[in-house]
């Protein structure tokens, strides 16, 4: 168990030193609790392995797609279930999401010169980062830096979604995703809140159906239709 926390440390950057050293961060992994106290009676903050009750600080797991990072933490709970999820989530990601990542950064400029407004912008990196979208982050791209050139801000876009339970678990897949990227709901007033509130957060919520002609971007009608 040592030696897999140091590996992830030396990955990380860290200067490893012993006990007696001055150091910021302490490993104990062997469950010596006298060793705990030392140290933290010296300010230092320990991750104690199988400890949680006596961790300063827990070490998620990490899906490491520099520059993207995802950590799975369970505050120290299980560490066998965040090491399962890092596992189903590496498995998910494409090895060239990073790559993804530094196109868009590169391509800031260029997107702020073309999309001036931020709704523009949003709008525009949105629609290439849906779900099946042109740079949907869930698939390989070959060159991202060649698609972020050529896409568009969008035209504007009506989605009908229909609501059928208050339970927001009960959602479609495509309506939760419709709900996430609208950039404005109309919706009846029998909507619960609790749908509502599944939309993103900035989207604007208005009562009554969508006029005839719509602003630029996505629109989505929720339809309230109870069993």
């Amino acid at each position: 168990m040592a030696d897999a926390k140091l590996r992830l440390l030396e990955r990380a950057g860290a200067t490893i030193v012993g006990e007696d050293a001055q150091a910021a961060l302490a490993i104990v992994a062997n469950g010596d609790e006298a060793a705990i106290a030392r140290l933290k009676a010296r300010g230092i903050l320990v991750n104690a392995v199988d400890l949680p009750e006596l961790c300063d600080f827990t070490l998620p797991a990490i899906v490491d797609r520099d520059p993207v990072l995802i950590a799975v933490g369970t505050g120290g709970v299980s560490a066998g279930l965040a090491a399962a999820l890092r596992q189903r989530l590496e498995a998910l990601l494409p090895a060239g999401l990073g790559r993804l990542a530094d196109a868009l950064s590169s391509a800031r400029s260029s997107l702020r010169a073309r999309f001036p407004t931020v709704d523009e912008r949003r709008r525009a990196i949105g629609g290439l980062l849906a779900a099946g979208g042109p740079l949907d982050p869930m698939v390989a791209h070959d060159d991202p830096t060649a698609v972020i050139a050529s896409g568009g801000a969008g035209e504007s876009r009506l989605e009908l979604v229909v609501i059928a339970s208050p339970d927001p678990d009960a959602l479609t897949l495509r309506a939760a995703r419709l709900l996430g990227l609208a950039d404005r709901i109309y919706h009846e007033a029998a909507v619960p809140a609790q749908i509502l509130d599944r939309a993103r957060a900035d989207a604007e919520r208005l009562r009554g159906d969508p006029p005839a002609a719509l602003l630029p971007g996505l629109t989505v009608h929720l339809v309230w239709k109870a069993e």
